[in-house]
């Protein structure tokens, strides 16, 4: 079982997703299970943006089933259960069972990406806004804070079905980029290379985060949820990653 120190790394795990190793945490030789990280604000918190049912499902339901699957495989298998999420997400390519991989890929995933999106929002008052540095390079990579918006509205809206879309840093530079499903810019093997790099910034996407309130209105929602963003841990994403 976890020990309560890890229990709270892997809660961090947002404010720490910049650098590959210290996004997920270390599992001792015992360790089989993962735990529910708590929202770090309370469900109605974001609202009107996003409404409180809406969170409570999203976290205590779909976040809560990935967790339960990728338990049940875990108790299973103790060679992965003894890694750390992120070196298991990170070379997906080497589990040869696919039904197994699938599990990881989808379930793994899962949890990492919402464990992450959770700490990128924050109740609309502590908002916030981008870093000098981080400004200065979205002027630098985008144009402007306005054409990095449209850029990743757009990316956000046309990511057919289900997923999400990302700001990250590749190659020292600033890029969108968007998966399908559970996959994320760390899946070395699974996402195409172009697309791979540090993410600091991720929206949900999936109909189940947002159609409670929005129903089909995806760019509405997206629209929304800038005025949610916890630009601190954003900023904090950056700059580790830069």
């Amino acid at each position: 079982m976890h020990s309560d120190l890890n229990r709270r790394t892997f809660v961090k795990l947002g404010t720490l997703a910049a650098v590959a190793t210290t996004l997920a945490p270390g599992r001792s030789q015992a360790a089989s299970t993962i735990s529910l990280p708590p929202l770090p604000f309370a469900p109605n918190a974001l609202e009107p943006h996003i409404d409180a049912l809406t969170m409570e499902i999203h976290h205590g339901k779909h976040h809560a089933a990935y967790i339960a699957k990728l338990n049940e495989a875990l108790a299973q298998h103790y060679d992965l259960a003894a890694e750390r999420l992120i070196d298991t997400l990170t070379t997906l390519p080497s589990i040869n069972d696919e039904a197994l991989r699938n599990t990881f890929r989808n379930n793994g995933g899962g949890h990492w990406n919402h464990a992450f999106f959770w700490q990128t929002l924050t109740p609309a008052e502590q908002s916030g806004k981008p870093s000098d540095a981080l400004n200065a390079a979205i002027t630098r990579d985008f144009g402007s804070f306005d054409a990095f918006k449209t850029a990743f509205n757009e990316a956000a809206a046309k990511r057919f079905g289900s997923g999400w879309a990302w700001l990250i840093v590749k190659d020292g530079k600033l890029k969108i980029t968007s998966t399908p499903n559970q996959d994320n810019p760390l899946m070395k093997g699974v996402v195409p290379d172009g697309d791979l790099g540090t993410p600091v910034l991720g929206l949900d996407v999936w109909e189940h985060a947002y159609y409670l309130k929005y129903q089909n209105r995806r760019p509405d929602y997206i629209n929304a949820w800038w005025n949610v963003i916890n630009w601190s841990s954003v900023n904090e994403r950056f700059q580790k990653a830069s």
